[in-house]
């Protein structure tokens, strides 16, 4: 079975999820977040892209209501057991909501109250509607944050998981800087990278690994137009490795030919601003303090415009189409941060009356005493060619 966790890990995890939905005054939770299902029991599979739900009970049962081409997916990479995997029949006008309804019937739920994860790529809102239709005699309250908090603070195991993502994404910046120089092809780039991650035993990403030079370096999103790099010119790099799905998600620009005074000071200026965020993390800290640091950093460098309105988010283990995890780093968020958090950094700037880009960023480890670094990689200018 690919299960990457022991019984006791899972049993730890279903036992938190149970005592949140009691103290949350619920009968029990509709899970459509992909990341719920393998948090609890390692299901893995991209089929939440159709409609699909684990129903966890107060008192432990938990089920999982599926497509067929999914059964031997939960039975090869789950703790879920033949009687608690349940198919949904497809046929013309079938509505899977119904059979979510029976399946409720059938664990005594029907009538009661429960939390859903509205909050995913999991459930549609074409597919929400169907549920809510289909349950309009069970009280249903938001609970997407549940199962999304017990998430962020990680065992010894996923912090394990996390390291090896760390390292397979500083092998893709090696593999990268390997082969970038003038003239060199962005999808060569991005072979080399994702083929790092690969020989490295990783796997996919939550997203595209992003790459932008020249004025596309000023992007902080995937976009399908890859070109030859220029004799003087910036590439933006935005990646993760994944190792069991959990992600450690990094960024670096990178200077072709000769580095401009701009980007020197830019550069500098991100790089003291992420040795500063990583300062402000402290267990029992809000995370608004890492924005703060951000900010105010970048604001008496005099680069306020080039900035963002957040300075990163948590890392876990996540699925399509983003490797964002909850929570976020922006002004004021009162989150307390905690021991065994994982968190990615990113110093962004983007100088659009300039034309200049400049993209800093790594992931961290929350411990004791404040923040480890989890790359190897130094923070010093990328200059190539």
């Amino acid at each position: 079975m690919a299960v990457h966790f022991s019984p006791d890990e899972f049993a730890t995890r279903c036992g938190r999820a149970t005592t949140a939905i009691k103290e949350a005054s619920l009968d029990g939770m509709l899970l459509f977040a992909p990341e719920s299902h393998y948090y609890l029991t390692g299901y893995d599979t991209f089929g939440f892209a159709m409609f699909q739900c684990m129903v966890l009970r107060a008192d432990g049962e938990i089920a999982l209501l599926t497509r067929l081409p999914d059964l031997r997916q939960a039975q090869q990479t789950s703790t879920l057991t033949d009687d608690q995997i349940h198919i949904w029949t497809e046929v013309e006008g079938a509505n899977p909501a119904s059979h979510l309804a029976l399946l409720l019937a059938e664990m005594k739920l029907v009538g009661g109250h429960l939390g859903i994860e509205t909050q995913t790529a999991g459930l549609t809102a074409h597919s929400g509607n169907l549920v809510y239709e289909a349950l309009t005699d069970t009280q249903l309250t938001d609970a997407s944050n549940l199962i999304r908090h017990l998430r962020r603070d990680k065992s010894e195991q996923e912090i394990k998981y996390h390291r090896k993502a760390a390292n397979l994404s500083d092998d893709a910046l090696d593999a990268a800087l390997e082969i970038t120089c003038p003239g060199a092809f962005e999808g060569d780039i991005l072979a080399a990278m994702q083929g790092a991650v690969f020989k490295g035993g990783g796997g996919y990403a939550g997203n595209e690994f992003i790459i932008g030079s020249n004025e596309a370096a000023l992007l902080c999103r995937y976009q399908s137009a890859p070109r030859h790099l220029s004799a003087q010119d910036q590439l933006t790099l935005e990646w993760s490795g994944a190792y069991f799905r959990y992600q450690a998600a990094m960024m670096r620009t990178v200077l072709v030919g000769k580095a401009t005074d701009k980007h020197r000071a830019m550069h500098a200026a991100a790089t003291e601003a992420l040795i500063a965020c990583e300062e402000a993390i402290r267990p029992g800290k809000p995370m608004g303090d890492v924005y703060t640091a951000h900010k105010n950093v970048f604001d008496a460098h005099g680069l306020k415009h080039a900035r963002m309105q957040a300075c990163g988010y948590g890392m876990g283990a996540v699925f399509n189409p983003i490797w964002v995890d909850f929570p976020m780093f922006y002004e004021d968020n009162p989150l307390l941060m905690n021991a065994g958090n994982v968190y990615f950094l990113h110093m962004i700037l983007m100088d659009s009356d300039n034309g200049h880009a400049m993209c800093w960023g790594h992931s961290v480890l929350v411990n004791n005493n404040g923040v480890e670094r989890l790359s190897r990689s130094p923070l010093d200018l990328l200059v190539v060619g």
